[in-house]
């Protein structure tokens, strides 16, 4: 089930087998393991620009998922992907996308990165409260205004194309790796994630407009274990 892009890198990566992509994908087709994909009519989304600057912006999403095969049940995928350069700034594998697992994960990002402007996500209840109660924040807006983050909720998946393609990419490339190491547990996974992403950045991260970082240090008064807490 590997496309011939992926193929093509695991053959000379794991086998010493060099060839070129176009070459491998004919082979592919003669033999009847890859159909080419239909064109697909493109959609009329106007595309947003990129923010110039690394840190600007960072798109956040969680994606459930058989990451195992089957090997174990399904979990969760959480996300940081930034929206200047498309590079993956975090990776957490969680049972599910639930507060309490974002705010496990934005530790470990805020500590290893630092602070963003702005996340940028979808409206689903851990970010954004229902329309009867949107005077109250939720647990994790409460959290960013206490950082001094901004949270921009999308109007639609299509504004967040960046990470939702990163998903997509993901739900291909992340399960075949995982498979490839014998890894099926989300211990495991999050121990080797680092690897993955790291080959991931270097494949797929784009050059910046500026080279400035906008991520800003931890305060010494920024008590992540108060701040990321659910309070009541």
């Amino acid at each position: 089930d590997f496309g011939p892009t992926l193929a093509c890198e695991m053959l000379e990566k794991r086998h010493q087998v060099t060839l070129s992509k176009e070459t491998l994908r004919n082979l592919m087709i003669d033999a009847g393991i890859w159909t080419p994909r239909a064109a697909k009519r493109a959609g009329l989304h106007q595309p947003r620009e990129r923010r110039a600057c690394l840190g600007e912006l960072v798109q956040i999403d969680g994606s459930r998922h058989e990451w195992f095969e089957g090997r174990n049940r399904a979990c969760t995928v959480l996300v940081f992907v930034d929206d200047a350069t498309s590079r993956i700034l975090h990776l957490q594998f969680a049972e599910t996308e639930t507060t309490v697992s974002y705010f496990d994960a934005m530790r470990s990002y805020l500590k290893q990165c630092g602070k963003p402007r702005a996340f940028y996500a979808d409206r689903a209840a851990v970010f954004r409260a229902p329309a009867t109660n949107k005077h109250i924040p939720t647990q994790f807006q409460r959290a960013l205004d206490e950082l001094g983050i901004e949270l921009i909720c999308a109007n639609s998946p299509q504004a967040k194309g960046r990470v939702e393609r990163v998903n997509r990419t993901l739900q291909d490339r992340l399960v075949k790796q995982l498979r490839l190491h014998e890894i099926s547990d989300i211990e495991a996974a999050n121990k080797w994630s680092h690897t993955f992403v790291r080959e991931y950045n270097d494949r797929f991260a784009r050059i910046p407009r500026s080279s400035l970082d906008l991520h800003a240090p931890l305060r010494n008064s920024d008590d992540l274990t108060l701040i990321l807490s659910l309070r009541h």
